[in-house]
C-alpha cells in the first residue's frame, strides 16, 4: 500500500513529464479534469489521539493496520499550470500511448 498523497504526487509527476514532452510538438491536448478512482485503507495508530492516514489498496493486497475500514473514493482534480508571476495557463500535454494505456 502507499499514502493517497504519494499516488497524487507520482499522477503529478507524469502530468509534468506529458506535458514537458509534448512541448515541441504540433499536437497537443488541453487538460481537463481527471478524475482518479482508488481504493482507500482508512487507518489510525496510536488509539484515540493517533493521525487518521489514508492508504491507497492495490490490488490483492492485505490491509494489516491497526483498526482500519477500505472505502471506495473519486477525487476530480484540475490541474492548472501557475507561472512564477500567479498568473494561470490551460494544460497542454501530449505523448505516447503507454502500453496498456486506454
Amino acid at each position: 500500500m502507499i499514502e493517497l498523497s504519494e499516488m497524487i504526487r507520482e499522477l503529478r509527476q507524469e502530468l509534468i513529464n506529458a506535458l514537458t514532452d509534448g512541448s515541441g510538438g504540433p499536437l497537443r491536448f488541453e487538460l481537463g479534469p481527471v478524475e482518479v478512482e482508488a481504493t482507500v485503507a482508512v487507518g489510525r495508530k496510536g488509539g484515540a489521539q493517533g493521525k487518521v492516514r489514508f492508504w491507497v489498496v492495490e490490488s490483492a493486497a492485505d490491509v494489516a493496520m491497526e483498526s482500519s475500514r477500505t472505502h471506495r473514493i473519486t477525487l476530480t482534480l484540475k490541474p492548472t499550470l501557475v507561472a512564477p508571476d500567479g498568473v494561470q495557463h490551460s494544460v497542454l500535454i501530449s505523448g505516447d500511448e503507454a502500453l496498456g494505456e486506454r
